[in-house]
């Protein structure tokens, strides 16, 4: 059996990597099918080094049809009922994020 390298972890250089193809799905916004393609990447990147995908990044792009949110364009925001409601302008897709309220001292 081979032994472990030392240095830099596969889980790190895969964290790295899903942050640059992030970055390059932000920068292609005027493209839709390039930046969904980042986005599909990145997933599918970490899911097989088992990353999870951090808060912002989960955020980012719709579940079902992988494409990154332009808030206005292609994303309807709406807080309803202390939830943020999400809509997906290409699929229709809803996601809720429910809000944390402050527990009051008493």
């Amino acid at each position: 059996m081979a032994k472990a390298e030392k240095g830099v972890s596969t889980k790190k250089i895969a964290q790295e990597r899903i942050d640059i193809l992030f970055e390059r799905a932000k920068e292609a916004q005027n493209e839709p099918e390039l930046s969904a393609r980042y986005v599909s990447l990145a997933r599918e990147m970490a899911m097989k080094q088992r990353v999870r995908l951090v808060k912002c990044h989960r955020r980012s792009f719709c579940p079902s049809c992988h494409a990154y949110f332009i808030p206005g364009e292609n994303l309807r925001v709406r807080i309803q009922h202390g939830k943020i409601i999400y809509t997906c302008g290409i699929c229709g897709a809803v996601t809720r994020i429910p809000l944390n309220k402050k527990s009051e001292p008493r």
